[in-house]
């Protein structure tokens, strides 16, 4: 018995706005405009809006706030946060609900002005007091540590993190919203500044402006509205800690479980899928999820992403917008991931187009490492 409402929910509208540096907006204008893109992308309106699903980056009553700011009162305001997984976290809670008619129109916006604001992550989360005398550079000292334990136990090497940034910045060089379209060679990776080892500045995501938001509905109220349906097929999502002290297994992540669960609901395989949209805060993020999300075996993501197999004319395109690493990462990025992954099973990706897409998996991590979560989506045809 399938627990998930599978192909009965769909995703109806889909924008971004400011991505890269977008001065003279605040947080919660960015996350407005690209929602009335997205409303507009579906045909729809505010005063559809019964369900508001919304991130602020320093408001942790964000979802309130942005109610008032779009002047709506929404039957159901979540407020979820487990950092950048949030947003796939809502679509699977915007499924459920819609499906059991709670609500008909499910909104869900983030926006941030990082980059301009402050140009550094704006964070709110607390100091983590066991890890804190070590004086971490949190997060990315954090996934220093999962990726210097996977070059240990399976002997990766810095080449093959620097693959993932080739990738990414190849996939941007394709999109004409991305922040970071120039060349990227290897030698630059190499020569690039340590930030913290084995993790150069090459190594870590972007700090970017930047909103998106998305639509969702019933698909059978999908069907009249003005674009094709993008099927929620199957959802998931695990937590397993906080610090990354708390992690079994530094070279495993919960997303072996949601992605697992996410497959099982979506009647699908890693073999169906047809684009991938991962998660890549850091370059060892791409190399740890592939594995987990079952696109090739513990221990050879490394091996896996060698030679341009997730590059533009790789075997498995991955991260086609550029992602974090050269797309943009305005302090939360998953929500972008689900955006992509809905233009490409649409076939609006332009150059980055991948031919015949069917089938797309969007995923999200939190935290560190602490919170992942997958939603997998089909094209109107499916």
């Amino acid at each position: 018995m399938n627990d998930f409402p599978r192909g009965r929910t769909a995703i109806v509208g889909a924008a971004t706005f400011g991505q890269g540096k977008a001065p003279g907006y605040e947080a919660s204008d960015l996350a407005a405009i690209a929602s009335a893109m997205a409303l507009e992308d579906a045909g729809l309106s505010l005063a559809d809006v019964d369900g508001l699903f919304f991130c602020h980056p320093t408001d942790t009553m964000g979802g309130l706030s942005f109610a008032q700011y779009l002047g709506i009162r929404p039957k159901v305001t979540d407020n979820n946060r487990t950092g950048g997984s949030a947003f796939q976290t809502y679509v699977e809670h915007a499924a459920y609900l819609l499906d059991a008619g709670a609500i008909d129109c499910a909104l869900i916006a983030y926006g941030s002005n990082q980059a301009t604001a402050t140009g550094k992550l704006v964070s709110t989360v607390q100091p983590m007091r066991y890890e804190a005398p070590y004086r971490p550079l949190n997060p990315v000292s954090s996934y220093a540590l999962a990726a210097a334990r996977y070059m240990h136990q399976y002997g990766a090497t810095r080449e093959q993190l620097g693959a993932v940034a080739l990738a990414a910045r190849k996939w941007a060089m394709l999109n004409p919203e991305a922040f970071k379209r120039d060349p990227l060679t290897m030698d630059d990776y190499l020569a690039s500044r340590m930030v913290s080892d084995p993790l150069s500045v090459l190594d870590c995501c972007l700090v970017t402006d930047g909103a998106a938001a998305v639509v969702m509905t019933r698909a059978d109220r999908a069907r009249d509205l003005k674009r094709a349906p993008i099927k929620v097929l199957g959802a998931a999502a695990e937590s397993h800690h906080r610090e990354i002290g708390w992690l079994d297994d530094l070279t495993v992540t919960a997303a072996a479980r949601s992605g697992a669960r996410a497959y099982q609901r979506a009647g699908l395989t890693p073999a169906d899928i047809d684009v991938v949209q991962v998660y890549d805060a850091f370059t060892i993020n791409t190399i740890l999820f592939l594995e987990d999300l079952g696109f090739c075996p513990k221990g050879e993501g490394a091996r896996f992403v060698e030679d341009g197999r997730i590059a533009p004319g790789g075997a498995l395109p991955v991260n086609t917008n550029g992602g974090g690493l050269s797309c943009c990462h305005p302090g939360m990025y998953g929500l972008f991931p689900i955006v992509e992954a809905v233009r490409q099973l649409r076939g609006e990706a332009g150059d980055r187009q991948v031919a015949d897409a069917s089938f797309a998996i969007a995923h999200g991590n939190g935290g560190v490492l602490s919170s992942q979560a997958t939603v997998i989506l089909g094209a109107a045809a499916t």
